[in-house]
């Protein structure tokens, strides 16, 4: 559960069909983000069937999420990723309250 302040980036996007070599790299970059100062978490779903996911990395605040964004590696897999996906979009937002279920509380 990510906390007030944090600085959440999200990813939303469609796989085209067989997107070659697009399951290592994003397995690569979850790696080295978590590596990253400032990293506070990561979740990503994704539709099987529409190949629609969503992504979102936590940040500690927006120079971490800059830094990420502005990483030499990183870099490389978002010039990949324009034959990896139809569309995508990201959105910066600022967590201002969150909350877990009761039983995820205990």
């Amino acid at each position: 559960m990510s906390e007030p302040g944090t600085i959440a980036v999200i990813f939303v996007s469609r796989l085209v069909e067989d997107p070659v070599g697009y399951g290592q790299m994003a397995d690569d970059m979850e790696r080295l983000a978590a590596e990253q100062p400032g990293y506070r978490g990561f979740r990503s779903v994704r539709d099987p069937v529409t190949r629609e996911g969503i992504s979102i990395s936590y940040w500690a605040d927006e120079a971490s999420a800059a830094n990420w964004k502005a990483n030499a590696e990183h870099l490389v897999a978002q010039l990949k990723s324009r034959s990896w996906y139809s569309n995508h979009e990201v959105e910066v937002a600022t967590v201002i309250r969150s909350y877990r279920s009761p039983r995820e509380r205990e």
